[in-house]
């Protein structure tokens, strides 16, 4: 297998008129996708050469899902930008891609053209490049010059320093990965699934391709149902949803808002969770109102193409105690080394996150210096071309040979002469009472550490019990009660919108 759309094309031949991708305004079977997909892909192989970008200025849709298939039907690859970000990063994010083409849908068409109206790709709106007719031999003609390594998709994450960096994942690491991913918490035909993230985010890729190679149903759930929890309780009800692959935040935001004393979704099944620690208390919401749920713990950054570990939780987790990340999927290898680039084996000790296997994207799209500085030649193999993707994670092994995730290597701070992984911090604070969120952040010029959080305890209380639970020079310089956190595009805490509450310039 060489492409992703031999997925798509097996799909389309044996369940033509399945239900393949659908949203509250719209539904494609797996035939109509298929189509679709064809009639954009002959679109975009009359305006571009093969293995080139095609940008997508939308909001997640069935038929935005179309468009994308046919930039790779084009023999291209395909990148979503989020429209709502400024316009400086849009071209910062586009001068790296440099697309034969954008596309937009009709909602976002006039803001596209602002956006882009000095740019010199072609911008299309997504209705044209849908409409027009297949042109079979132009398809075939990509089709056979295909190779395994070409790029599938870009996703922009935003990296440590704020510049925003192109992961070029390929065919190859997706039809690897997914089958693994799909067999091993049993994804079949009759599941349907409840897309929460955006196409820009990876896990988007574990919905798209799942329902494509099982035949399973897509649900799109829109943005806006996760601030209207009445909404999304509806929606995962009626359309019947079995399996969840969300964030973290997204998880929170259902047991923090009281999602399940509106509604429960007695058809979920599978309840899978990735981006950030989950914090014990909320998860056993969870349990409690889906008591006969599948709970998995993912772990793996957009660069080692969606997760490279995972834990079923097989019990209840109390205060202070962490989730581990698990073990490796098939395929893949993931261990740990220390600062001297030994390997770690021993539990408790810490050590950097390093991952090899055909999970590994591409690198960095037209960065070659922060691509060879993260996937490197593995220094415990000195005998051949072996590359690993260095995570900028820390983690340790428990007792029973389970990852665990500890921290963010730039998370972890020097401040009053000790180490300080910030994430034992909000651990502490996220085992009090009534405390549902923490993040910290750390003020390097002026030595202090800034906590914030979100919860019922008053600020004075929080301080007041940290002192039980944390050493001296652990405790936080300054505590913020919020209203909300902050979160990223992708789900994520932001810290760095922390930072600025903060007063800490960078």
């Amino acid at each position: 297998m060489r492409n992703v759309l031999e997925w798509l094309e097996a799909r389309a031949d044996a369940l033509p008129q399945k239900e393949a991708v659908s949203s509250p305004d719209d539904s494609l079977s797996f035939g109509d996708l298929r189509r679709l997909a064809r009639a954009a892909g002959s679109f975009l192989a009359s305006h571009m050469e093969p293995r080139r970008a095609v940008a997508f200025y939308l909001e997640k849709s069935p038929r935005a899902l179309a468009g994308m298939l046919g930039a790779v039907y084009a023999g291209g690859f395909y990148s979503v930008l989020d429209v709502r970000q400024p316009a400086g990063r849009i071209h910062g994010i586009c001068e790296a891609l440099e697309p034969a083409v954008v596309v937009a849908d009709q909602r976002n068409l006039a803001q596209a053209r602002e956006v882009f109206a000095d740019e010199a790709f072609t911008l299309v709106s997504l209705d044209e490049l849908l409409g027009g007719p297949e042109d079979a031999s132009a398809l075939a003609r990509v089709r056979v010059q295909a190779c395994d390594i070409d790029p599938l998709y870009v996703n922009f994450t935003s990296g440590s320093t704020g510049v925003p960096k192109g992961v070029v994942v390929c065919h190859r690491s997706v039809i690897d990965f997914i089958p693994q991913f799909a067999g091993c918490f049993g994804i079949g035909e009759g599941d349907v699934l409840g897309n929460q993230a955006p196409f820009d985010f990876d896990v988007s890729v574990k919905d798209i391709y799942s329902s494509l190679l099982t035949g399973a149903s897509l649900q799109l759930i829109p943005r806006e149902y996760f601030s209207q929890p009445t909404l999304l309780m509806d929606f995962l009800c009626e359309r019947e949803v079995t399996s969840l692959t969300w964030a973290v935040s997204a998880m929170c935001f259902v047991s923090v808002m009281g999602g399940f004393e509106y509604r429960v979704p007695t058809t979920v099944r599978r309840v899978m969770f990735s981006g950030e620690v989950m914090p014990p208390k909320q998860l056993a919401v969870w349990q409690r109102w889906l008591p006969d749920a599948r709970y998995v713990n993912l772990y793996g950054p957009t660069e080692i193409t969606c997760n490279c570990s995972y834990y079923e939780i097989g019990r209840p987790f109390g205060k202070g105690e962490v989730i581990p990340m698990g073990r490796p999927f098939a395929n893949e290898q993931v261990f740990l080394l220390d600062e001297g680039d030994a390997p770690v084996s021993r539990p408790g000790i810490e050590g950097e996150i390093c991952v090899s296997g055909t999970c590994l994207a591409l690198g960095y799209l037209g960065d070659p210096e922060r691509t060879a500085a993260a996937f490197v030649q593995s220094p415990l193999n000195p005998r051949w071309s072996q590359t690993i993707y260095r995570t900028g994670d820390l983690g340790y092994y428990d007792d029973e040979g389970n990852l665990v995730y500890a921290s963010r290597k730039d998370h972890q701070i020097k401040h009053l002469g000790q180490r300080i992984e910030l994430g034992d911090i909000e651990a502490a604070t996220q085992s009090l009472e009534g405390v549902q969120r923490a993040c910290c952040v750390y003020d390097r010029r002026r030595k202090r550490i800034h906590l914030f959080y979100l919860g019922m305890p008053e600020k004075e209380g929080v301080s007041l019990a940290l002192r039980e639970l944390l050493p001296s020079y652990m405790l936080p310089n300054r505590t913020h009660q919020l209203a909300e956190m902050p979160l990223t595009k992708n789900g994520k805490i932001d810290r760095r919108q922390l930072a600025g509450l903060a007063g800490i310039k960078e």
